[in-house]
């Protein structure tokens, strides 16, 4: 092997090794994560966990109370949605810079992510199908 290929394999190997180590890091800080959201009634306090699941559920000043179970489901739902949807984010962005190209010399291309383990349950669609993590990322970006 010529001394330039053993320099661009060494050059890929630590870039390698530095991706491998930025995404334990990412996949650290995020399972420690945790969003807390109330409803836009202020009836509902949720914490959602990094793959979405609820993790706590408060009712605040009692408010609920005065509500009807439609009405309090509602709350508890929206709340649980946006929960959700900010930890998505959260992780999203975390882990977005990368799935880019790196910069080094060796071109090496960004990492795929498994956003189903990720994110869990949170990627279920509308009609309960999992969406694609690409479609996804688009949506997420376009949101903002």
């Amino acid at each position: 092997m010529s001394e330039s290929m053993e320099k661009k394999l060494a050059e890929a190997m630590a870039e390698l090794t530095a991706v491998q180590d930025a995404v334990a890091r990412a996949e650290e800080e995020l399972g420690q994560a945790s969003a807390t959201v109330r409803s836009r009634d202020r009836a509902v306090e949720v914490t959602v966990g990094p793959q979405g699941e609820l993790t706590a559920l408060k009712f605040p000043d009692n408010r609920f109370q005065d509500m009807t179970g439609p009405q309090l489901a509602a709350s508890v739902l929206e709340a649980v949605q946006e929960g959700r949807a900010r930890m998505a984010r959260r992780v999203m962005d975390v882990f977005e810079p990368l799935t880019r190209t790196t910069g080094g010399p060796t071109g090496l291309r960004g990492v795929d992510i498994d956003w189903d383990r990720a994110f869990g349950s949170a990627l279920d669609g509308p009609d309960g199908g999992r969406r694609r993590s690409s479609a996804r990322l688009h949506d997420e970006i376009h949101e903002d």
